[in-house]
C-alpha cells in the first residue's frame, strides 16, 4: 500500500518507510514546491491539412481578394480555345492626321515653339481712330484673330515651362501686349457706337417728326407738303 503524499514529503518518515514505497522530493516537484503553476489552455494553431480540413469546407484555401486557386470542378466563363479570343491590335507610333485640320491654326507653321525672331516680327497695335471706320464684321474677325494669337502664346508659354527653356519669353510678352492693346481699342470703338446709338434714340424721342414705333418703313412723319424719310 502506497503512503499518502503528505507523509512522504516528511524527512523523518522517509527513513522509516521502505524504498519501494517512498517518493523522493526531486521526483515530485509539485509536493516540494509551495507555488502552484497555473494551467493555461491554448487552442491548437496549425495550417496542416489534418486541421483545416476538419470543417469540410471545399473553398478552404481559396483567396477572395487575390483569386488564387481553383477547384477541380470549377468552370470558367472564358473559353479556353485561343481562336475564339479577340486578338489585340499591335501598337504603332506613327500617327496620320488631316494636314488641313482646323486645330493646326493654333500652331503656326505646325510647330510647338516659334523662334524669338518670329515672335518679334509683328506690327503695331490698332488704334481706335482706325477701327471707327471698320464695319461690324471686320471688328468681329479681328477680335477672334487676337483671341487665337493669345491662345498660341499661352500654349507656347506652357511648353517653355515644361521644357525649362527661357528663350522667347521677352518677345512673346511684347507681342501679347500689342494684342491686348488692339483688343482694348476694339472694345472702345464698340462702346463709342453704343453710346452714340443711345444718344440718338433719346434725341429721336424728343423729335415729333420721328415715330420710333415703326420698325419696318420710314420713321419720319409727313409735315405739310414735304415728306421726309429717315
Amino acid at each position: 500500500m502506497a503512503l499518502p503524499t503528505a507523509r512522504v514529503a516528511r524527512t523523518g518518515h522517509l527513513q522509516r518507510s521502505r524504498c519501494a514505497d517512498a517518493v523522493l522530493p526531486f521526483l515530485a516537484p509539485s509536493i516540494s514546491s509551495p507555488k502552484k503553476v497555473p494551467c493555461v489552455f491554448a487552442a491548437p494553431f496549425s495550417t496542416s491539412p489534418a486541421l483545416w480540413k476538419r470543417d469540410n469546407n471545399k473553398n478552404r484555401g481559396l483567396s477572395i481578394l487575390r483569386h488564387t486557386g481553383t477547384r477541380k470542378r470549377q468552370t470558367l466563363s472564358v473559353k479556353r480555345h485561343v481562336e475564339d479570343l479577340p486578338v489585340p491590335s499591335k501598337p504603332t507610333t506613327t500617327l496620320h492626321g488631316d494636314p488641313d485640320h482646323g486645330l493646326w491654326g493654333f500652331f503656326p507653321g505646325k510647330k510647338l515653339l516659334r523662334e524669338p525672331r518670329e515672335l518679334a516680327h509683328h506690327g503695331r497695335a490698332w488704334t481706335v481712330a482706325e477701327l471707327r471706320k471698320r464695319q461690324w464684321d471686320d471688328l468681329h474677325r479681328l477680335w477672334w484673330v487676337c483671341v487665337r494669337e493669345r491662345n498660341r502664346l499661352a500654349t507656347e508659354k506652357i511648353i517653355r515651362e515644361r521644357k525649362e527653356t527661357t528663350y522667347g519669353e521677352v518677345e512673346a510678352r511684347e507681342r501679347d501686349e500689342k494684342i491686348q492693346e488692339t483688343m482694348t481699342a476694339i472694345l472702345n470703338a464698340l462702346l463709342e457706337r453704343q453710346n452714340a446709338y443711345v444718344e440718338a434714340v433719346e434725341l429721336a424721342k424728343e423729335d415729333p417728326r420721328i415715330d420710333l414705333s415703326i420698325r419696318n418703313g420710314p420713321q419720319l412723319r409727313q409735315v405739310g407738303d414735304c415728306h421726309e424719310s429717315f
